[in-house]
């Protein structure tokens, strides 16, 4: 990378959101920009993630670009190398392979007030950029909670996100921490390996069967031979999602069917009573994620396996302690944990235009303009952003809704021409806050009595939408000016740094 490269966008991350961007900005017409990547390949979090059993809970023809879709799919819900062989598939159908900057890792970002543009240094050299799209997404850094002595534990230690694969499980006592959407998946891929495990969980989820299963030959050929019936099969994943959303943001009290089926599920795999109180959350299903496995159950019910309804507190040596005084032996330490959500690590690196940090600016909770753009940090845009996650559907379509306004945002700069850039209303940014968190105080998950981690340190939910997926592609269909501060240099002012004292603001 020359020291000196300028570039109209930059786009950070190469999953979902950062291939969708560099496709929709080709599309726009729009070929000078980069995606800086900090792993030596493409896939973000589906190319993190890669322990044992790592699967999509998301049906696959709903969980890719409704402009990239695929016929060939092999299951209803597609395991990893299969997401993973997708987006890899999109870098090439879409040839951004040349745009694309492997090994890049962003170390921090300075929008320079001067030039009306942002400095970026990565760890292959510095370059700038008009337009910043940050595509780093809210599962990619891992978090391990600190646990005292955790340091000195003989044995080995890895995250969900992080897996050592070239460590052997097989007859090794492992202890699994959490009971996340990870942790789900791998302990029935592992408990037959494992000499002993020992699950430790601090609330137990809500489980519903996976009906997964293979998808046919016919099936896949009637699909690539009549694109629409894959189309209309997508279409169909998706309104009956719509169709659930009132009974997470509206009405919870309807979820009492759903607790049932959940119960069913535990029932039949779970035959001793003090295992399924154990495995019973006392909560509104719903307030934390909706998890789906049809294993899970048979693997807690097998004699190797046992349940600690507690979190872990201590580790002294090999020996592992539950906050409720249990003590196990292990050789491994596996933590599924989650990752940092509500507190995303890039926000410490971007520094705005009146010198502080996403993080600092940040720091009473996330907020932004349409899950997009934040106050004090301008011509930067963020893909899943504050309040764009869902409980109960595919993030691909509230990341399309984004590309959408991140299309209508780099037209609106074309209007207004090189020498000017969009620095989002302080104003705007609070009342959308005010709407969606006025909306959110009806949903399950503040009312459902769990904390989740879609809740940040203060208890707000900075998470999820409260709303259809319809209602946010209706809500950032386009960029409405009155929200923004148009700032200018004056016409004749190259950009240098003799700009300094001449840069206005267009009110």
């Amino acid at each position: 990378m020359s020291q000196h490269e300028h570039v109209r966008v930059a786009v950070i991350g190469s999953g979902f959101g950062g291939l969708g961007a560099a496709v929709r900005l080709r599309r726009e017409g729009v070929t000078d920009f980069v995606v800086l990547e900090r792993a030596d390949s493409v896939g973000g979090t589906w190319r993190d993630n890669s322990y044992p059993g790592c699967a999509c809970d998301v049906p696959s023809h709903l969980y890719s670009f409704s402009f990239a879709p695929n016929p060939d799919w092999p299951r209803t819900f597609s395991g990893q190398q299969h997401i993973r062989a997708y987006l890899e598939h999109v870098a090439d159908t879409f040839r951004l392979r040349s745009h694309i900057r492997l090994n890049h890792e962003v170390l921090m970002m300075r929008w320079d007030r001067d030039e009306l543009r942002w400095e970026i240094e990565t760890s292959r050299g510095t370059l700038t950029a008009d337009v910043v799209v940050s595509a780093t997404g809210p599962l990619s850094d891992p978090k391990i909670p600190e646990i005292p002595g955790l340091a000195d534990f003989p044995g080995k230690v890895f995250h969900s996100a992080r897996w050592d694969h070239d460590y052997d499980l097989r007859g090794k006592r492992v202890a699994m921490i959490g009971t996340g959407a990870s942790a789900i998946q791998i302990v029935p891929a592992i408990q037959p390996e494992a000499a002993h495990m020992t699950l430790f969980q601090r609330t137990p989820p809500w489980v519903l069967p996976r009906m997964d299963r293979a998808i046919s030959g016919p099936e896949r050929w009637l699909h690539r031979q009549l694109p629409f019936t894959g189309a209309a099969r997508r279409g169909l994943l998706w309104g009956i999602r719509e169709l659930q959303v009132s009974a997470f943001t509206k009405r919870p009290n309807e979820l009492g069917l759903i607790e049932s089926i959940a119960k069913r599920n535990m029932s039949r795999s779970i035959k001793d009573p003090a295992l399924r109180a154990k495995l019973t959350p006392s909560y509104r299903i719903g307030c934390k994620r909706i998890l789906l496995s049809s294993e899970y159950y048979p693997a807690l019910a097998r004699p190797n396996v046992d349940v600690v309804a507690s979190g872990l507190a201590e580790v002294r040596g090999s020996t592992v302690v539950a906050a409720d005084g249990t003590e196990t032996e292990a050789d491994a330490i596996i933590f599924g944990t989650g990752f940092h959500v509500t507190d995303l690590p890039i926000a410490e690196r971007v520094v705005g235009a009146d010198g502080i940090t996403l993080a600092e600016a940040w720091k009473d909770g996330m907020e932004s303009l349409r899950g997009a753009t934040a106050a004090g940090f301008p011509n930067w845009m963020t893909i899943i952003g504050p309040n764009t996650g869902l409980g109960n559907s595919s993030m691909i379509l509230m990341i399309e809704s984004q590309l959408n306004y991140l299309a209508g945002y780099m037209r609106q700069l074309n209007v207004l021409g090189e020498r000017a850039a969009l620095a989002v209303r302080p104003s705007a940014v609070g009342a959308w806050n005010r709407r969606v968190q006025e909306r959110m105080e009806r949903t399950v998950w503040k009312s459902g009595g769990c904390n989740s981690w879609y809740l940040d340190a203060n208890g707000r939910n900075t998470t999820l939408w409260p709303g259809t997926t319809g209602e946010f592609r209706k809500a950032t269909r386009e960029v409405d000016l009155a929200e923004y501060e148009v700032v200018r240099m004056p016409v004749g002012t190259a950009r240098s740094a003799e700009a300094a004292e001449t840069a206005e603001v267009v009110r």
